[in-house]
């Protein structure tokens, strides 16, 4: 039981592991893509933003395939579809197959994300905490890579093609790891009868759509500050490497975060506490590089909120659910409609930047949309939210 355990985890680590660097690896290089491309910020905008808006679109789907097939076998060819589209970028030499290829990775990120929620509670019932910080840990470690190696690949290999191409290994590695390890562990690949009924989005459940507009807020703001933060960065005299360097630290304070709040929540499981306190170090974070203070500092600070938040997001629809098909569903749902708006912050800073060619009042929108967020976050989570997990312990 101790190895199947073990096989389970690392296939999940892996498989977590592939859902960022795609993402990450393009706001480094953001400002070189759109001189070599002639792109506009509202258009560069979009390599972010369409992997986003795939994740919204079709996590339905995610989970209606997963019930057909089974959570298992649809993850494996999710891992596959990142690889190849995260591949095709090293042939790329025009704005359209770029972002042909951000929607063929984002297609594979859309498709395991939700269905990885399901895949914890299916095979990790009693340890649903430690298993979403694990997923945490891993998307920040690839989110870190993406950021971090992005320009420094680039600059010692000239080719910002191969420098976003290269994170496709991640996949290739990932996708026989995630197949052995599941025959090894006896994972189940087909669906079933019970888990189709339980396959149907809750859509007409108030809970869901609350849940969903926190996990959208939470998105927006994650995306907004991965896609932009090097160019605002930049904007205030700072070279790429160093912008890259800050985007890296604001994913890795990230790690630790969430490596320690399952701990935490062990001890104080109410939600809603440790949602809010997150939302204040983001507020603070902001006005610190709205106010031009160091941006290591700011980008610590929102890293520390953004660490928490998403774990905490992710564990919303879990607690609210009985069984790994349900919460595949709920979890579908609230990441279907969640990144939909989530994919609207990089556009929005993209507007707001060609608008007023600043990031001033762009970063002001950003802290009214974490004001919004608390108020959201106050109505959808109950005081008691988690409590009961305590009490199964």
């Amino acid at each position: 039981m101790k190895t199947r355990g073990t096989l389970l985890i690392l296939a999940f680590f892996m498989a977590s592991l592939n859902l960022r660097p795609a993402i990450t690896s393009i706001a480094p290089l953001l400002e070189t893509l759109r001189d070599q491309l002639a792109m506009s910020a509202s258009v560069a905008s979009l390599l972010t933003s369409i992997p986003v808006f795939c994740m919204g679109i079709f996590s339905p789907m995610a989970a209606a395939l997963g019930a057909r097939f089974g959570i298992e076998r649809v993850i494996g060819w999710s891992l596959a579809l990142i690889g190849v589209g995260t591949a095709l970028r090293y042939f790329t030499h025009s704005t359209f197959f770029l972002m042909v290829t951000a929607f063929v990775a984002g297609l594979g990120i859309a498709s395991a994300g939700p269905l990885l929620s399901g895949f914890i509670k299916r095979y990790f019932p009693t340890r649903v905490p430690t298993m979403i910080g694990l997923f945490s840990v891993a998307l920040t470690i690839g989110a870190s890579l993406g950021s971090g190696l992005a320009a420094p690949f680039q600059s010692q290999t000239h080719s910002w093609q191969g420098a976003l191409a290269v994170w496709a290994l991640l996949a290739f590695i990932a996708v026989p790891i995630w197949w052995m390890s599941l025959r090894r562990a006896g994972g189940r690949g087909d669906g079933n009868s019970a888990s189709a009924q339980s396959a149907s989005l809750p859509w007409g459940q108030k809970k869901a759509w609350l849940l969903t507009l926190s996990f959208g807020f939470m998105a927006m703001m994650f995306y907004s500050i991965t896609a932009w933060l090097p160019p605002i960065i930049e904007g205030l005299g700072y070279s790429k490497v160093y912008a890259g360097n800050v985007l890296t630290l604001f994913a890795l304070v990230q790690v630790p975060v969430s490596l320690f709040l399952p701990a935490l929540l062990k001890r104080y499981p109410a939600r809603l506490p440790w949602m809010l306190l997150c939302s204040a170090f983001e507020l603070v974070g902001l006005s610190m590089l709205y106010f031009s203070v160091a941006p290591w500092i700011a980008a610590i600070v929102i890293g520390i909120g953004a660490g928490a938040l998403f774990p905490l997001n992710l564990l919303l629809p879990i607690d609210a659910t009985t069984n790994g098909q349900e919460a595949a569903s709920w979890s579908a749902m609230t990441q279907s409609a969640g990144y939909v708006i989530g994919a609207m912050g990089p556009l929005i800073l993209g507007w707001i930047h060609d608008a007023t060619q600043s990031f001033s009042m762009a970063v002001v929108a950003l802290i009214a949309l974490v004001v919004i967020m608390i108020v959201i976050q106050l109505i959808a989570v109950p005081r008691h939210e988690g409590q009961r997990e305590r009490k199964a312990a």
